[in-house]
Protein backbone atom coordinates (compact mmCIF):
# COMPACT_ATOMS: atom_id res chain seq x y z
CA UNK A 1 0.00 0.00 0.00
CA UNK A 2 1.11 3.69 -0.73
CA UNK A 3 1.87 5.30 1.98
CA UNK A 4 -0.33 8.42 1.07
CA UNK A 5 -3.35 5.56 1.03
CA UNK A 6 -2.71 4.30 4.35
CA UNK A 7 -4.31 5.26 7.19
CA UNK A 8 -1.46 5.34 9.59
CA UNK A 9 0.93 7.73 7.32
CA UNK A 10 0.47 11.43 8.18
CA UNK A 11 0.38 11.67 4.02
CA UNK A 12 -2.94 9.88 3.93
CA UNK A 13 -4.07 13.23 5.68
CA UNK A 14 -2.33 15.55 3.47
CA UNK A 15 -3.41 13.78 0.30
CA UNK A 16 -7.18 14.02 1.82
CA UNK A 17 -6.55 18.03 2.44
CA UNK A 18 -5.34 18.42 -1.23
CA UNK A 19 -8.46 16.84 -2.49
CA UNK A 20 -10.40 18.32 -0.38
CA UNK A 21 -9.19 21.75 -1.02
CA UNK A 22 -8.72 20.80 -4.91
CA UNK A 23 -10.80 23.55 -6.10
CA UNK A 24 -9.23 26.50 -4.20
CA UNK A 25 -5.50 25.28 -4.70
CA UNK A 26 -6.14 25.01 -8.28
CA UNK A 27 -3.14 26.91 -10.33
CA UNK A 28 -1.64 28.06 -6.59
CA UNK A 29 1.91 28.24 -6.09
CA UNK A 30 2.97 26.10 -3.31
CA UNK A 31 5.89 25.60 -2.05
CA UNK A 32 6.66 22.06 -0.40
CA UNK A 33 9.40 22.05 2.14
CA UNK A 34 10.96 20.10 2.89
CA UNK A 35 9.55 17.75 -0.08
CA UNK A 36 11.33 14.43 0.72
CA UNK A 37 10.67 11.98 -1.80
CA UNK A 38 8.09 14.10 -3.73
CA UNK A 39 5.12 12.49 -3.08
CA UNK A 40 3.47 15.48 -2.03
CA UNK A 41 4.92 17.55 -5.13
CA UNK A 42 3.13 14.62 -6.98
CA UNK A 43 -0.37 15.53 -5.66
CA UNK A 44 0.30 18.91 -5.83
CA UNK A 45 0.63 18.40 -9.28
CA UNK A 46 -1.96 16.23 -9.88
CA UNK A 47 -4.84 18.54 -8.17
CA UNK A 48 -3.69 21.27 -10.83
CA UNK A 49 -1.22 23.38 -8.74
CA UNK A 50 1.92 24.46 -9.07
CA UNK A 51 4.22 22.71 -6.67
CA UNK A 52 7.84 24.17 -6.05
CA UNK A 53 9.96 21.50 -3.85
CA UNK A 54 12.64 22.33 -2.04
CA UNK A 55 14.66 19.97 0.71
CA UNK A 56 18.25 19.56 2.45
CA UNK A 57 18.78 16.62 0.18
CA UNK A 58 16.66 17.01 -2.90
CA UNK A 59 18.67 13.66 -4.40
CA UNK A 60 16.19 11.52 -2.87
CA UNK A 61 13.29 13.22 -4.78
CA UNK A 62 12.26 11.10 -7.51
CA UNK A 63 9.27 12.78 -9.19
CA UNK A 64 9.82 13.13 -12.82
CA UNK A 65 8.59 16.48 -14.19
CA UNK A 66 9.63 18.36 -11.31
CA UNK A 67 12.68 19.80 -10.21
CA UNK A 68 14.01 20.05 -6.32
CA UNK A 69 16.60 22.32 -5.24
CA UNK A 70 18.39 22.32 -2.21
CA UNK A 71 17.25 24.44 0.81
CA UNK A 72 19.18 24.87 3.82
CA UNK A 73 16.26 26.34 6.57
CA UNK A 74 18.78 27.64 8.62
CA UNK A 75 19.98 30.25 5.29
CA UNK A 76 17.02 30.61 4.84
CA UNK A 77 14.58 29.06 0.97
CA UNK A 78 15.93 30.43 -2.51
CA UNK A 79 13.56 32.04 -4.17
CA UNK A 80 12.09 35.99 -3.46
CA UNK A 81 9.67 37.70 -0.59
CA UNK A 82 5.69 36.87 -1.34
CA UNK A 83 6.03 34.74 -4.16
CA UNK A 84 3.87 31.97 -3.04
CA UNK A 85 0.16 31.40 -2.54
CA UNK A 86 1.08 28.51 -0.16
CA UNK A 87 3.66 26.49 2.10
CA UNK A 88 3.31 23.25 3.15
CA UNK A 89 6.00 21.75 5.79
CA UNK A 90 5.49 18.08 6.69
CA UNK A 91 6.94 16.14 9.36
CA UNK A 92 9.66 19.01 8.94
CA UNK A 93 9.79 21.49 11.98
CA UNK A 94 10.48 19.24 14.68
CA UNK A 95 14.55 18.77 12.44
CA UNK A 96 14.60 22.33 12.86
CA UNK A 97 16.98 23.94 15.07
CA UNK A 98 15.87 27.73 14.81
CA UNK A 99 11.49 27.15 14.67
CA UNK A 100 11.46 31.01 15.26
CA UNK A 101 13.30 31.70 12.13
CA UNK A 102 12.02 29.10 10.47
CA UNK A 103 8.48 30.41 10.45
CA UNK A 104 9.35 33.99 9.81
CA UNK A 105 11.31 32.80 6.68
CA UNK A 106 7.89 31.17 5.92
CA UNK A 107 6.27 34.30 6.62
CA UNK A 108 8.40 35.86 4.04
CA UNK A 109 8.17 34.11 1.21
CA UNK A 110 4.22 33.72 1.11
CA UNK A 111 1.70 36.13 -0.18
CA UNK A 112 -0.54 38.19 2.23
CA UNK A 113 -3.42 35.90 3.61
CA UNK A 114 -1.30 32.64 2.54
CA UNK A 115 -1.52 29.34 3.44
CA UNK A 116 0.95 27.77 6.04
CA UNK A 117 0.08 24.04 6.44
CA UNK A 118 2.34 22.25 9.23
CA UNK A 119 2.28 19.17 10.01
CA UNK A 120 4.66 17.23 13.30
CA UNK A 121 4.48 14.58 15.44
CA UNK A 122 2.11 15.34 18.32
CA UNK A 123 4.00 16.33 21.45
CA UNK A 124 0.89 17.51 22.83
CA UNK A 125 -0.88 13.90 23.14
CA UNK A 126 -1.09 12.32 26.72
CA UNK A 127 0.98 9.20 25.47
CA UNK A 128 3.94 12.19 24.57
CA UNK A 129 3.41 13.90 27.86
CA UNK A 130 3.97 10.89 29.60
CA UNK A 131 7.18 9.81 27.79
CA UNK A 132 8.41 13.04 28.52
CA UNK A 133 8.32 12.85 32.30
CA UNK A 134 9.37 9.17 32.24
CA UNK A 135 12.11 9.42 30.25
CA UNK A 136 12.42 12.89 28.36
CA UNK A 137 11.86 10.75 24.93
CA UNK A 138 9.48 10.32 22.49
CA UNK A 139 8.04 7.38 23.34
CA UNK A 140 8.89 5.75 26.77
CA UNK A 141 10.31 2.02 26.85
CA UNK A 142 10.98 2.08 23.25
CA UNK A 143 13.26 5.54 22.04
CA UNK A 144 16.34 6.88 23.62
CA UNK A 145 15.50 10.54 24.49
CA UNK A 146 17.39 12.70 21.52
CA UNK A 147 21.07 11.66 21.51
CA UNK A 148 23.99 12.50 19.04
CA UNK A 149 24.15 8.55 18.24
CA UNK A 150 20.55 8.21 17.47
CA UNK A 151 19.65 11.55 16.29
CA UNK A 152 21.58 12.45 13.37
CA UNK A 153 19.56 11.30 10.37
CA UNK A 154 21.68 12.70 7.50
CA UNK A 155 25.41 14.13 7.29
CA UNK A 156 26.69 14.44 4.03
CA UNK A 157 29.03 16.38 4.05
CA UNK A 158 30.66 16.06 0.43
CA UNK A 159 27.06 17.02 -0.50
CA UNK A 160 25.78 19.55 2.12
CA UNK A 161 27.20 21.25 4.90
CA UNK A 162 23.89 20.73 6.61
CA UNK A 163 22.62 18.58 9.25
CA UNK A 164 19.37 16.56 8.71
CA UNK A 165 18.51 16.01 12.79
CA UNK A 166 16.11 13.62 13.83
CA UNK A 167 12.98 14.67 16.35
CA UNK A 168 15.71 16.82 18.22
CA UNK A 169 13.18 19.70 18.04
CA UNK A 170 9.78 18.02 19.22
CA UNK A 171 7.14 21.05 19.55
CA UNK A 172 3.66 20.99 20.79
CA UNK A 173 0.57 22.24 19.91
CA UNK A 174 1.28 25.73 22.63
CA UNK A 175 5.01 26.67 21.58
CA UNK A 176 3.79 26.09 17.60
CA UNK A 177 1.00 28.61 18.35
CA UNK A 178 2.81 30.90 19.95
CA UNK A 179 5.99 30.85 17.58
CA UNK A 180 3.46 30.93 14.70
CA UNK A 181 2.08 34.01 15.88
CA UNK A 182 5.23 36.13 16.80
CA UNK A 183 6.02 35.25 13.15
CA UNK A 184 2.54 37.15 11.82
CA UNK A 185 0.57 33.71 11.34
CA UNK A 186 -2.87 32.97 13.40
CA UNK A 187 -4.41 29.62 13.37
CA UNK A 188 -7.16 28.94 10.85
CA UNK A 189 -7.98 25.10 11.69
CA UNK A 190 -6.86 22.14 13.09
CA UNK A 191 -7.25 18.91 11.17
CA UNK A 192 -7.42 15.75 13.26
CA UNK A 193 -5.36 12.59 12.52
CA UNK A 194 -5.47 9.23 13.69
CA UNK A 195 -6.02 8.68 17.12
CA UNK A 196 -2.94 6.81 19.56
CA UNK A 197 -4.25 3.80 21.41
CA UNK A 198 -2.01 4.53 24.75
CA UNK A 199 -3.75 8.38 24.70
CA UNK A 200 -6.77 7.27 24.30
CA UNK A 201 -6.59 4.72 27.27
CA UNK A 202 -4.88 7.48 29.71
CA UNK A 203 -7.92 10.01 28.65
CA UNK A 204 -10.09 8.98 31.15
CA UNK A 205 -8.18 9.16 33.98
CA UNK A 206 -6.03 12.33 33.44
CA UNK A 207 -8.61 14.53 31.69
CA UNK A 208 -10.48 15.95 34.43
CA UNK A 209 -6.99 17.06 36.18
CA UNK A 210 -6.49 18.69 32.98
CA UNK A 211 -8.96 20.84 32.74
CA UNK A 212 -9.59 21.65 36.38
CA UNK A 213 -5.56 22.58 36.36
CA UNK A 214 -6.01 24.92 33.08
CA UNK A 215 -9.02 26.21 33.80
CA UNK A 216 -7.47 27.58 37.28
CA UNK A 217 -4.65 29.01 35.34
CA UNK A 218 -6.80 30.59 32.75
CA UNK A 219 -8.44 32.56 35.72
CA UNK A 220 -6.02 33.20 37.58
CA UNK A 221 -3.83 34.90 34.85
CA UNK A 222 -7.19 37.07 33.54
CA UNK A 223 -6.77 38.76 36.83
CA UNK A 224 -3.26 38.58 37.53
CA UNK A 225 -2.04 40.09 33.84
CA UNK A 226 -2.73 44.31 34.49
CA UNK A 227 -0.40 45.13 31.17
CA UNK A 228 -3.41 44.52 28.95
CA UNK A 229 -6.99 45.43 28.55
CA UNK A 230 -9.38 42.36 29.68
CA UNK A 231 -10.78 41.21 26.28
CA UNK A 232 -7.49 41.13 24.91
CA UNK A 233 -6.39 39.14 27.65
CA UNK A 234 -9.38 36.87 27.35
CA UNK A 235 -9.15 36.22 23.24
CA UNK A 236 -5.42 35.12 24.13
CA UNK A 237 -6.07 33.19 27.40
CA UNK A 238 -9.10 31.32 26.39
CA UNK A 239 -7.74 30.20 22.71
CA UNK A 240 -4.75 28.81 24.69
CA UNK A 241 -6.84 27.48 27.15
CA UNK A 242 -9.05 25.69 24.31
CA UNK A 243 -6.62 24.12 23.11
CA UNK A 244 -5.06 22.75 26.33
CA UNK A 245 -8.04 20.81 26.77
CA UNK A 246 -9.28 19.69 23.20
CA UNK A 247 -9.58 16.08 23.44
CA UNK A 248 -8.48 15.23 20.23
CA UNK A 249 -5.09 17.09 20.20
CA UNK A 250 -4.72 14.80 23.71
CA UNK A 251 -5.25 11.40 21.49
CA UNK A 252 -4.01 12.77 18.40
CA UNK A 253 -0.83 11.04 16.66
CA UNK A 254 0.06 13.80 14.36
CA UNK A 255 -0.42 17.58 14.83
CA UNK A 256 -1.73 18.99 11.36
CA UNK A 257 -2.51 22.99 11.72
CA UNK A 258 -3.94 25.29 8.95
CA UNK A 259 -2.52 28.67 9.37
CA UNK A 260 -3.12 31.91 7.68
CA UNK A 261 -0.26 34.84 7.24
CA UNK A 262 -2.04 37.79 8.81
CA UNK A 263 0.94 40.05 8.85
CA UNK A 264 4.38 40.36 7.80
CA UNK A 265 6.55 39.60 10.69
CA UNK A 266 8.69 42.19 10.79
CA UNK A 267 5.51 44.35 11.68
CA UNK A 268 4.43 42.06 14.95
CA UNK A 269 7.12 43.34 17.12
CA UNK A 270 5.79 46.60 16.85
CA UNK A 271 2.64 45.54 18.46
CA UNK A 272 4.56 44.12 21.55
CA UNK A 273 4.40 45.20 25.12
CA UNK A 274 7.93 44.10 27.07
CA UNK A 275 6.83 41.86 30.15
CA UNK A 276 9.39 43.13 32.25
CA UNK A 277 10.89 46.76 32.94
CA UNK A 278 12.95 48.57 31.04
CA UNK A 279 17.17 48.85 30.84
CA UNK A 280 17.77 51.40 33.50
CA UNK A 281 14.53 51.32 35.04
CA UNK A 282 13.73 50.90 38.94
Amino acid sequence: MKHEDNPKSIKFYIKRYLQDNAKSLKNKIIIDFPAGNGITSRLLNEIGAKPIPFDLFPEYFNIEGIECKRANIASGLPIEDKVADGLICQEGIEHFSDQYGALKEFNRVLKPNGLLLITTPNYSNLRSKLSYLLSESERFNSIMPPNELDSIWMSKHDITSGIYFGHIFLIGIQKLRVLAKLSGFRIKKLHFTRIKSTSLILLPLFYPFIVISNWITYKKNLRKNTDYDYNTKKSVYHEIYKLSINPRILIGGNLMVEFIKEQDFKDVSKQLKSKHKEFGST
